[in-house]
């Protein structure tokens, strides 16, 4: 099994230790509604260098991307980052990424310079993808995961927390954008602003040897503000609050972008790209299924695969997250369900053994975002 550069720490601070996509990684620290409402309320710091980042970089990188990709990549400048996916060529979805354009200043003239954050679970097979799609192109990949380290500082005193350690003004900073600065006496660190939680925040991405010295700063700078460190459960809730997918759970190679309420990463006017024909023909057909919120109406939390049945019994889909929300102390998840019984409002029943018991569909987020 993997361990991150922070493995250590980790189990000093008396932390579950859990696999989690090959990695060793905190389940969590203390408990996961106190770190969810730490995270909602103040600020906490999640350790994810289990994720992959590749580096795209030639004369033909855009064209590249243009076509593994569903986003529109051509509207990125310098120091913007973009949510999209990888199409698999059937209509499903290989993996959900983040894309940032970097600066030229390593490339020749005429290239352009990218990096991709892919869930860690995929990290192979994301790159064996693009691999088999890249030699096409005036452009090459490079696998740095191993060699970068990663921290999302998440939550409404996240800037707060972080100020002490940067001459970046980070409240001026916009969302989807980054910039790369000295952070915490490291040089060539990117500090973006993205984020997984809807809670407001920053990333750190910097070199893997680096990676404790910035975990050590910034727990000691954002003492004052009340920073935590958080789990992979906190940040499960703190997703699922938000409607955000989870790859594996509610988006993987079976599901459509377009079913899975990711038609705004879907630009099917941007130019040819891989599976946009199908996409155009889905769309012009009609959706079969939709991605839906769910709140019960009970105090029973649905589960991955439950069935989910019409108010007549008979059944029209699936749940693929659910979990109790720490925010509004109830039971919420997230489910496909049929065209049609989709519309927030609709009550469905979704089966917990020989019992059903009545929810209601309702629009994501459940919560409304922060900055």
């Amino acid at each position: 099994m993997k361990e991150t550069p922070l493995t250590q720490h980790h189990e000093a601070l008396g932390a579950k230790m859990v696999d989690f996509a090959g990695f060793l990684m905190p389940l969590q620290y203390t408990s996961i509604k106190e770190e969810h409402l730490a995270v909602r309320n103040g600020v906490g710091m999640f350790d994810v260098s289990h994720m992959g980042e590749f580096i795209v970089r030639g004369e033909q990188a855009l064209e590249f991307l243009q076509y593994v990709t569903s986003n529109d990549v051509s509207r990125l400048k310098i120091g913007d980052a973009q949510y999209s996916c990888l199409p698999n060529g059937q209509g499903g979805i290989v993996d959900d990424l983040l894309i940032y354009r970097l600066t030229e200043e390593h490339c020749s003239d005429g290239e352009r310079s990218y990096m991709l954050v892919v869930n860690a679970g995929n990290i192979q097979k994301d790159w064996n993808w693009l691999q088999s799609h890249v030699e096409k192109y005036e452009a090459s990949l490079i696998n740095i995961s191993d060699k970068t380290g990663l921290l999302a500082i998440q939550g409404p005193k996240a800037s707060v927390a972080l100020q002490w350690l940067t001459s970046v003004k980070l409240s001026d900073m916009k969302y989807y954008t980054f910039t790369k600065d000295q952070f915490a006496g490291v040089d060539n660190v990117i500090i973006s602003a993205t984020g997984y939680t809807g809670a407001g925040g920053f990333e750190i991405y910097a070199d893997a040897d680096k990676i404790t010295q910035i975990w050590d700063a910034i727990m000691s700078s954002g003492a004052d503000a009340g920073i935590v460190p958080v789990g992979l459960g906190a940040r499960d809730t703190l997703r699922l609050e938000m409607g955000y997918a989870l790859y594996g759970n509610d988006i993987d190679d079976t599901t459509s972008p377009l079913e899975a309420g990711l038609g705004w990463i879907t630009k099917l006017q941007k130019g040819d790209f891989i599976d946009r024909q199908r996409y155009v023909e889905q769309k012009a057909a009609g959706l079969s299924q939709r991605l839906v919120g769910l709140r019960m109406e009970g105090r029973r939390v649905p589960r991955h695969d439950y069935k989910i049945f019409d108010a007549e019994g008979q059944e029209i889909g699936r749940v693929t997250s659910g979990s109790q929300s720490p925010s509004l102390d109830a039971p919420i998840g997230m489910g496909y369900v049929k065209t049609g019984a989709h519309t927030p409002g609709s009550m469905v029943q979704i089966e917990f053994g020989r019992k059903k018991m009545p929810a209601q569909v309702v629009k994501t987020p459940f919560l409304e975002k922060e900055g």
